[in-house]
């Protein structure tokens, strides 16, 4: 029903998800000598997790923000201010389909609710265990596979640069738009 909804331009649809990035990714498949084993040469320090929290509107915009570590509840805030705020701003309403991340549903985040609502911005939870309503997942798979496969980055911002320039190639083969939001570390 919010598919249709957003087709006919009645509201904007947005997917919300986190995924997180290593230095190490696994080697994509490769042919090797018989007897030998597959295998690529890793860095001495394997590095901190680089997280990405996105929202994707299918064909139109990608908008995204990166963080080492995993996303907190003030980055998921931030970014949902910013989305409540566009909102208002347009007078249009916006839809967040999402999962139920414990940052999702945090005492915090329940109590911004109403103020979001009251902005246009709903948030929709998905199913548990139903990750495959939310196109981003294959678009995180896509990342992973097809522009960071069998590479290994010596620092975090080797990575971090690699996952943007990942980002951007996907919104070219997709034809949208990408945006990236920077968080203050404060």
């Amino acid at each position: 029903m919010l598919q249709l909804e957003a087709a006919a331009g009645g509201i904007d649809l947005k997917y919300l998800d986190e995924s997180g990035f290593c230095a190490w990714s696994e080697p994509g498949y490769t042919y090797y000598q018989i007897g030998e084993q597959k295998r690529l040469e890793q860095t001495k320090r394997r590095g901190r997790r680089l997280s990405i929290i996105r929202l994707l509107q299918p064909q139109i915009s990608f908008v995204y923000g990166l963080v080492i570590g995993g996303v907190d509840r003030k980055a998921y805030i931030k970014m949902m201010e910013r989305e409540a705020q566009e909102a208002a701003e347009i007078g249009r309403l916006r839809v967040i389909v999402q999962d139920n991340g414990p940052i999702h549903r945090c005492k915090e985040v329940q109590e911004l609710w109403p103020h979001w609502e009251n902005q246009g911005l709903y948030i929709f939870f998905l199913p548990k265990y139903c990750s495959e309503m939310n196109p981003i997942e294959l678009e995180w798979q896509h990342i992973k596979k097809d522009e960071l496969a069998g590479q290994m980055f010596d620092d975090e911002l080797e990575l971090a640069y690699a996952v943007i320039h990942g980002v951007e190639v996907r919104g070219q083969r997709g034809n949208y738009t990408t945006q990236r939001l920077k968080f203050n570390s404060n």
